[in-house]
């Protein structure tokens, strides 16, 4: 059966199965699955089923729960354990149901250059029309939005939280793809992609820019994502999860080197990627002879644990904040300050919310942490009446507070640019990256950072941001070894204006080594008793001129067995392995890197020797 077959093939076995369960049912729950048919702007003609539990909190946290290609969200509810777990926790579950095609049927659109703009429409915009009908119509709380997905709901699920990571705080993608992994709508049938079609290699570096590119203006805490594949996914290929991985530890700027793993259940290799304070932004679980059909029983609990949702039901609010107090009002702006509200129900006080009396709806002006805020953008010359809610960390929210009353002077807004900076100089080149500095720019109200330009080349081609900093000082990386490029820098201030560009520097990488080289370093992905992947295996140049063709052999130790490869040509003599590359992954330039290439093998029990004496030819 050709590989194209066999997609299409497991696809209408998904629909099928999708079917059987609206047919056959589950477990009667105490709520019902709704479709809503108004719910606001829908560029991608979705349709939306919410299921809303009959026990919640007063602000309950909302997950939007998406099918894969073929199924629906009736579909998805009645097949995934998400609403039952949202009786017992007390969070609002969106089911969206796709409706585009693109040769596959029912597909979420993670393709169309529309669907990677922030408002550019398709089915994100459609699904924050959702999420915010949610918000208006049950208190949703907006801080405490999630996405999870299986296949095609797993892409989006990534998807999502690279172009809209202010509004999501965490996901959970079972079989999925990363961000940008579809070049457009003729790469998305699986039996044609280069992404599912097991060749997609790109680096860290290079799937973190696509991310950070999503939102170049992004400043917020990026949200945390759980990853799940199969090992044995021939539809969305096993060694995609890498690529994944690879991706969101890359935006947290996370080693590729797990800080933890364990089996959390028989068959489930778990590896978290946790930063310098222990919080776990990124993990991945490998299960073990899976195909495409995730997620399993008990797997959309760990997603809900993830997401911090599995707390003890608290339904008790915190106390009422005191009356704010106004000070600094300038035309756009106040501080306020409030005595701090208490919480009484155990999850915790998790902040507070501002909000402006306007009539039947109240605006919100902004959130803190803590008893005190500073809003920005208010209108020069208006009156503002502005009282405070606390909230906890089940979404329980206090009483309003009493309303304080100022008037913003009618100066109007900041308008000036801050000046251009200064100075630009490079140093510290290496064969991946440079060193930027610069003089600071000026500003009548301060400048609040600096965008970072880079164009190809000593001449021609386009300046693009590539990073945003803080302080005079950049440093940019994964560069190409012997590569010449340019940079400029300009700064901006609070209210969004943007200074002129400084001047041009211009630097050229090093060279990548000598002539001819080649080095194969492997990495552990997840190891349990009697097995382990190493997962990639990467092949890096060396030297100074481009190699067209690889070959690297290594050692198992004795008892273990190869039981699976992927984006390579494999043989083995007794312990001996050797491994070629394949036509999409053997041209690398001076300095490039692929980690393509992965295997998986079994051990004895007990045995914790891995492969050694890597070689790269």
């Amino acid at each position: 059966m050709t590989r194209l077959t066999k997609m299409l093939a497991g696809a209408c076995a998904a629909a099928l199965f999708a079917v059987m369960s609206v047919v056959l049912g589950s477990p009667a729950a105490a709520a019902s699955l709704v479709e809503v048919t108004t719910f606001g702007s829908n560029p991608g003609n979705m349709r939306m089923h919410v299921y809303v539990p009959d026990t919640r909190p007063a602000a309950p946290a909302i997950v939007v729960a998406m099918h894969g290609c073929g199924g629906s969200g009736p579909g998805f509810h009645q097949s995934s354990e998400f609403a039952s777990l949202a009786d017992r926790y007390g969070f609002i579950v969106i089911y969206p149901s796709a409706t585009q095609s693109a040769g596959f049927g029912n597909c979420f659109d993670t393709w169309s250059d529309a669907a990677k703009r922030r408002g550019g429409g398709s089915d994100p915009d459609s699904i924050l029309s959702m999420i915010g009908y949610v918000e208006r119509t049950y208190g949703g709380d907006r801080n405490r939005v999630y996405a999870t997905g299986s296949s095609s709901g797993g892409m989006m699920t990534q998807h999502m939280l690279a172009v809209h990571p202010d509004v999501f705080k965490a996901g959970a993608s079972f079989m999925g793809v990363p961000f940008n992994c579809f070049a457009g709508a003729s790469d998305y049938p699986p039996g044609s992609s280069r992404c599912t079609g097991g060749s997609m290699d790109r680096t860290p570096q290079q799937w973190g820019d696509a991310v950070r590119q999503a939102y170049p203006g992004f400043s917020g805490v990026r949200p945390r994502m759980q990853l799940w594949h199969g090992t044995a996914d021939t539809l969305v290929p096993y060694s995609l999860l890498r690529e994944s991985v690879e991706q969101w530890t890359n935006v947290f700027g996370l080693s590729q080197t797990p800080t933890s793993t364990d089996t959390p259940q028989a068959g489930w290799n778990r590896s978290r990627y946790a930063d310098s304070s222990g919080t776990v932004q990124v993990e991945s679980y490998s299960i073990q002879g899976a195909g495409h059909a995730l997620p399993q029983g008990g797997m959309a609990l760990y997603a809900i644990q993830f997401f911090g949702l599995t707390s003890a039901a608290d339904t008790t609010p915190p106390t009422t904040p005191g009356t704010p107090v106004a000070s600094g009002v300038t035309a756009t702006g106040a501080t306020l300050t409030w005595t701090a509200s208490t919480d009484q129900g155990g999850s915790g006080l998790a902040g507070y919310t501002v909000y402006r009396e306007q009539g039947a709806t109240d605006q919100q002006l902004g959130q803190s942490t803590t008893n005190s805020i500073t809003l920005t953008g208010l209108s020069a010359g208006t009156q503002y009446q502005v009282y405070v809610r606390a909230r906890d960390g089940a979404g329980n929210l206090s009483g309003n507070s009493a309303t304080v009353t100022f008037t913003t002077t009618s100066t109007g807004g900041d308008t000036t640019p801050p000046t251009a900076p200064s100075g630009l100089a490079a140093s510290g080149t290496t064969a991946s990256g440079t060193t930027l500095t610069w003089t600071a720019a000026t500003d009548d109200t301060g400048v609040s950072g600096y965008h970072v330009l880079r164009a190809p080349g000593a001449s021609g081609g386009t300046f693009t941001q590539v990073g945003t900093s803080a302080t005079t000082s950049y440093a940019d990386t994964g560069l190409t070894a012997n590569t010449t490029y340019r940079y400029q820098v300009r700064a901006y201030d609070a209210a969004g204006n943007v200074s002129p560009v400084s001047g041009t520097v211009q630097i050229t990488t090093a060279p990548g080594g000598t002539t001819g080289g080649c080095s194969a370093t492997p990495t552990v992905q997840s190891q349990w008793g009697n097995g382990y992947v190493i997962q990639p295996l990467t092949i890096t140049n060396t030297g100074t001129s481009t190699m067209t063709g690889w070959t690297v052999t290594f050692t198992l130790p004795p008892g273990h067995t190869l039981t699976g490869s992927w984006n390579g040509t494999v043989s083995t003599s007794g312990g001996t392995v050797t491994v070629r590359n394949v036509g999409h992954n053997g041209t690398l330039a001076p300095g490039a890197s692929t980690g393509s290439f992965g295997f998986q093998a079994t051990r004895p029990n007990g045995d914790t020797a891995l492969p050694s004496g890597y070689t790269c030819a």
